[in-house]
């Protein structure tokens, strides 16, 4: 509770009157039986016609007073409950985009989704419905009883059989429930998993013909979280009927035992029908609360995988930062013996004692087999993962020394998969920097080659891009990822891969731009094809996590036997292409 005390405190207001209001409603829901029991033993009896008419219209404004209370009530509870679940929302979104990418690892896309919708939203409709019911059902449970007691104290011994047995069967359920609905949000977890994956993916799923394997891979999902949500309210279903059947039980037994003392002239008849609604109220109430307790056993599902996200511990932060306000200013980088694994138990190091000291402007070429570590390599200059040995030293400041903030902005980088968002291109572009002029988005889309195509669009760069810019082809979608970078004008520019669905004429001339445009950035290009780094002014060879060469092209063809593979296994296929 103190954790969530946060959420309660701006809206405390609403938490508070929410409540109370409904106390209003409940005052009149106790006190209406009692002027019918009244407008029947005088009224109706003595044939008091003024009297039925002051105590009904006393019975009418009663109500309005009750309809206030209950539509204020409501909206107060409404309004503490959303604002809750809102500013919840926010704190988690807030926490996932602190993660590092280990962090993210430890939970699946689809399960983040669902404990910032589904589960917030359970813990959101659970505080909705106990301010609504927090007074309203333990005050009518109690003032019923009291009124039923002051009428007829005999027949008010049904309540110390009935209400233990209720009770007891509330517990019963709820105890059954709570882990079945724990199980039961694991499962809707996966099928989130599952349709995220298929709709990101739709179109390799469709290339591959495997629609109706996805289907089949859906339907078991869906089935099992079918199955597990039957299986939680199955026993649930169960408490609505026993209620009322507790409930008729009940009133026949007041009415028969009640019916007795009426022919005997022992209780009004009045008396008699105000103590069957009061124990309808009691009865009612009782249900209410079992129906907070549901909720209760969901919600606090729920609630412990909302914990988890914010009880993660984000294992990069710059907390203990010593040059915080320091800027990456010339581009300068050193690796000191740098060695990472991408799980702590494991003995298989990705990178291996890595020594490498590249100087501001230096474009440096890296090349190596499938999963040799290059990527890795240089997702560590931007801190996306830490060294496990070593050190990473930009402008001879080790990387965990500065801001997060000031060294991502310091370092540009196109990744392999290449990520636009829904909007316009414009919009996609000023994701480098918002406050870029036009001349700057011309000019970097000029340096990435991507002005030419940008121009044969009907509305340029007010074009609107789909979910992933679905509707631009791999290599437009490469170049503009690449102006997007240059925008930042960074001090260190990483290209891992960004040019591999671009023909090699177009390479060159992004090449060309960069020799023109980036004199005094350092730039680290990733590739498969050696024609992409062959110009470079240093060329890194990697196999198996270290560096197995390193030199320009010449060199390293007469000296470096895994760059001459590489190679000659492509001037082999361009050979054969000919």
């Amino acid at each position: 509770m103190k954790r969530y005390w946060k959420y309660i405190k701006p809206y405390l207001y609403a938490f508070i009157l929410g409540p109370l209001l409904m106390i209003t409603e409940v005052v009149g829901e106790v006190l209406l039986p009692a002027f019918m029991a009244q407008i029947i033993n005088v009224g109706a009896a003595q044939h008091n016609v003024p009297y039925i008419i002051e105590m009904g219209i006393i019975m009418i404004l009663t109500a309005f007073v009750m309809m206030g209370g209950g539509i204020g009530g409501a909206w107060f509870a409404s309004k503490a409950a959303i604002s809750f679940g809102a500013d919840l929302r926010k704190d988690c979104f807030h926490k996932v985009q602190q993660f590092s990418f280990h962090n993210i690892d430890s939970f699946s896309t689809g399960s983040l989704v669902t404990r910032l919708t589904n589960d917030i939203t359970q813990v959101q409709n659970l505080i909705m419905m106990a301010l609504r019911m927090m007074l309203r059902a333990p005050g009518m449970l109690i003032g019923a009883i009291i009124m039923a007691v002051s009428m007829s104290p005999e027949l008010a011994r049904v309540f110390l059989v009935i209400m233990p047995v209720m009770l007891l069967t509330i517990g019963l359920i709820m105890r059954i429930a709570f882990p079945r609905f724990n199980v039961m949000q694991k499962k809707l977890d996966r099928v989130n998993s599952n349709i995220q994956e298929t709709l990101q993916n739709v179109r390799v799923i469709k290339s591959f013909v495997r629609g109706d394997y996805e289907e089949e891979r859906f339907a078991k999902s869906n089935e099992d979280l079918k199955d597990s949500s039957l299986r939680a309210f199955r026993i649930v279903i169960f408490q609505m009927p026993l209620m009322m059947l507790f409930m008729n039980v009940t009133t026949l037994a007041v009415v028969w035992m009640g019916g007795k003392e009426v022919l005997a002239g022992d209780m009004p008849v009045g008396n008699l029908t105000a103590f069957t609604t009061y124990i309808v109220q009691v009865l009612m109430s009782l249900m209410m609360l079992a129906m907070v307790f549901l909720m209760s056993s969901r919600a606090i599902a729920s609630a412990k995988r909302i914990n988890e996200v914010l009880d993660t511990q984000v294992d990069l932060t710059d907390e203990t930062a010593r040059q915080k306000e320091k800027k990456v200013e010339q581009g300068r980088i050193e690796f000191r013996n740098v060695s990472f694994r991408y799980y702590k138990e494991s003995r298989e190091k990705v990178l291996d004692g890595i020594d490498l000291a590249i100087e501001p402007g230096q474009t440096v070429g890296i090349i190596g087999s499938t999963g040799c570590g290059k990527t890795t390599l240089v997702s560590m200059i931007p801190r996306l993962y830490d060294v496990d040995e070593g050190q990473i030293l930009v402008d001879g400041v080790d990387v965990r020394d500065y801001s997060l903030h000031h060294l991502r902005n310091g370092v540009g980088m196109v990744l392999q998969k290449n990520v636009l968002f829904s909007g316009t291109i414009e919009e996609n572009l000023m994701w480098g920097d918002e406050d870029a002029a036009k001349e700057e988005m011309l000019a970097a889309s000029k340096a990435a080659q991507a002005d030419a195509f940008l121009q044969t669009f009907p509305e340029g760069y007010d074009t609107f891009l789909g979910q992933g810019g679905v509707n631009v082809s791999g290599g437009q979608k490469q170049r503009l990822c690449i102006a997007r970078a240059l925008l930042k004008r960074p001090k260190i520019l990483i290209l891992d891969d960004s040019t591999s669905a671009v023909d090699t004429a177009t390479e060159a001339r992004i090449r060309e731009s960069f020799a023109e445009t980036l004199k005094d950035t350092t730039k680290l290009i990733i590739a498969q094809r050696i024609s992409s780094v062959m110009d470079a002014d240093r060329i890194v060879v990697m196999d198996e996590g270290r560096i197995v060469g390193s030199g320009r092209h010449e060199d390293l063809l007469a000296s470096c036997e895994a760059y001459q593979e590489i190679y000659y296994s492509q001037m082999d296929r361009e050979v054969s292409a000919s």
